[in-house]
């Protein structure tokens, strides 16, 4: 296991979901940046978050009034930022995350801003270190995968960085 889950555990998850107003809180993302609604669900190794904000024509990531599918990453990448904050969330403080590389990332759509359903966003942890996390993402609309693919996620950069110099200097 990554870190400690907070006090949310398995037997209190009754104050699912989790509103957006939590999610812009616990994640570097904020204003129109956070595009995910709420958390529906979440476990140790999943979490399932959805999102209206692909509907939005102020979507700070459309291009010439276009929401491109690749633009699902952001959504997952983001899922993946609230997985590490609910587990997290009573650790010391909190784990700033990047993301290293996405892998074999299948787009089925070609926009997200023609999808009239919210979007369900879903990661997978599939393995993972202290400092390293592999995740599977799948986005879907109406219940359909448009955008899927793996993540690598590097947990506290700066801090691997750090060590690397004392070990090489």
């Amino acid at each position: 296991m990554l870190v400690k889950p907070d006090a949310m555990t398995a037997d209190n998850r009754s104050s699912l979901p989790l509103a957006h107003a939590w999610i812009a809180a616990h994640i570097p993302h904020s204003g129109a940046m956070c595009l995910l609604d709420e958390v529906v669900q979440w476990d140790e190794e999943t979490i399932r978050c959805t999102a209206t904000s692909h509907r939005d024509p102020g979507n700070p990531l459309r291009m010439n009034g276009r929401l491109a599918a690749v633009c699902a990453i952001e959504y997952a990448a983001q899922a993946m930022a609230v997985h590490g904050a609910v587990l997290g969330a009573a650790s010391e403080r909190p784990r700033a995350g990047f993301l290293a590389s996405v892998r074999n990332v299948q787009t089925h759509v070609e926009r997200l801003d023609t999808l009239e359903a919210p979007l369900v966003v879903e990661a997978t942890r599939i393995s993972g270190d202290v400092n390293n996390i592999l995740y599977r993402f799948v986005v879907s609309c109406d219940r359909q995968t448009i955008v899927e693919g793996r993540a690598a996620v590097i947990l506290d950069a700066s801090a691997v960085g750090a060590v690397a110099r004392q070990e090489a200097g």
